[in-house]
């Protein structure tokens, strides 16, 4: 298969379009608690529902990718995220759309974390987390365009609009990704039909013994409390925008763009970030920085110092979390698919976690104390993700 910079442009442009599925709902909560006539916690399900299926199916596609061969998968979770889409925009009732929207999860999961197993495969460690940065730059910017257009669609063209224009979006990526990997794709046909077929006992017997070893274990830990104090807090800054502040949801959207700005200043820079810091020092400062983000969006008596935290938070969570993948993709190399999505997974879980704590108080109107206590739990993290770094180079 071949590592073209038009491949990489292709594998963007599906990961681009999962980032933007996964975030199109955050400006959409109360419009459709308003629609579906349910609190903002309760509507807050959709999504949750597609964190908690993206992070379980995880634990197919790292070994449906490591036999079939990573791309063969990405292109399938892509067109059928083409068709969730578009089930999605015909939703008629919230536990339909709900699960449509666990669909749309479970097909999304297939994409960005094999994607960058597919770039462990492929890259030398010591470019690797600049090439990572450049497909953290893909979904960044769908992670903005998503957040702005499901504000901008929920206002204008209504919110069944952005997942028919998602719709659209995927069919395309499955489609360029096909006709440009055809050729790659019989060779890995063939290798896929020589490798020995699927044993659940073996499947379980090699996550077990990557679970067995420090390093993997202290990677999933991390990052599943990163995901539940960065992932879940941002999936309310929205309702934060408009309940807090008086904002539109196309104007929250368009806030939460500046988050997006953040982490894409970060990608474009991402060499000499790394350069500058070390990857001990990007942990600890990107986790300061999201801290300072969350208590500026907890505690700011006006919009502009709010709209401030949410660039900071967006630029210091993709310092860490860039930090932390790159790591991922280097836990276990025998069984690099496998391994980063079980990093997927956790991260996923523990978002899904971090955004039912959080519905659970937005309804009861401690978003404030919430968002303060994940400020001070991120700073914490950063911490311990620096000295384990520390202490992995010294054993290194």
């Amino acid at each position: 298969m071949t590592t073209s910079p038009m491949m990489l442009r292709l594998i963007g442009l599906a990961a681009f379009s999962s980032m933007a599925s996964m975030r199109v709902c955050d400006p959409m909560l109360i419009t459709l608690s308003y629609e579906f006539q349910v609190t903002t916690g309760d509507a807050s399900a959709v999504i949750a529902a597609f964190a908690v299926a993206y992070g379980v199916l995880q634990l197919v596609y790292g070994p449906l990718g490591d036999r079939l061969g990573k791309v063969r998968v990405i292109m399938g979770a892509t067109g059928a995220c083409a068709l969730f889409s578009a089930m999605t925009a015909l939703a008629p009732s919230l536990p339909v759309l709900v699960v449509f929207r666990a669909a749309m999860g479970a097909a999304a999961a297939g994409i960005i974390p094999l994607s960058m197993a597919w770039i462990g495969d492929q890259v030398p460690y010591a470019q690797r987390q600049e090439t990572l940065a450049r497909l953290m730059g893909a979904t960044v910017t769908g992670m903005m365009a998503g957040q702005w257009f499901g504000g901008f669609a929920t206002e204008t063209l209504g919110w069944r609009a952005a997942f028919a224009v998602l719709s659209m979006l995927f069919l395309t990526a499955a489609v360029l990704l096909y006709r440009h990997a055809r050729e790659g794709l019989v060779s890995a046909a063939a290798a896929a039909a020589d490798a020995p077929a699927f044993s659940l006992a073996a499947y379980l017997a090699g996550t077990v013994h990557l679970l067995r070893m420090p390093r993997v274990r202290w990677v999933l830990t991390v990052v599943a409390i990163e995901g539940a104090l960065a992932f879940g807090t941002l999936a309310f800054v929205p309702a934060r925008m408009t309940g807090g502040f008086g904002l539109s949801a196309s104007a929250a959207g368009g806030v939460m763009v500046l988050y997006g700005v953040g982490g894409l200043l970060y990608s474009v820079f991402a060499r000499r970030w790394l350069a500058w810091l070390g990857e001990r020092g990007l942990a600890l400062t990107g986790a300061s920085l999201i801290a300072s983000g969350l208590l500026l969006l907890a505690w700011a008596p006006l919009v502009a110092w709010a709209v401030l935290g949410c660039f900071l938070a967006g630029l210091g969570f993709y310092m860490l979390h860039n930090t932390l993948q790159t790591q991922a993709t280097q836990m276990a190399p025998q069984a690099r698919g496998t391994a980063v999505t079980l990093f997927a997974c956790l991260l996923f879980l523990g978002q899904s976690i971090g955004v039912l704590a959080v519905a659970a108080s937005v309804d009861r109107g401690w978003l404030t104390t919430v968002f303060t206590g994940a400020a001070l739990g991120v700073l914490a993290l950063g911490v311990l993700v620096s000295r384990g770094l520390q202490a992995h180079q010294a054993t290194a």
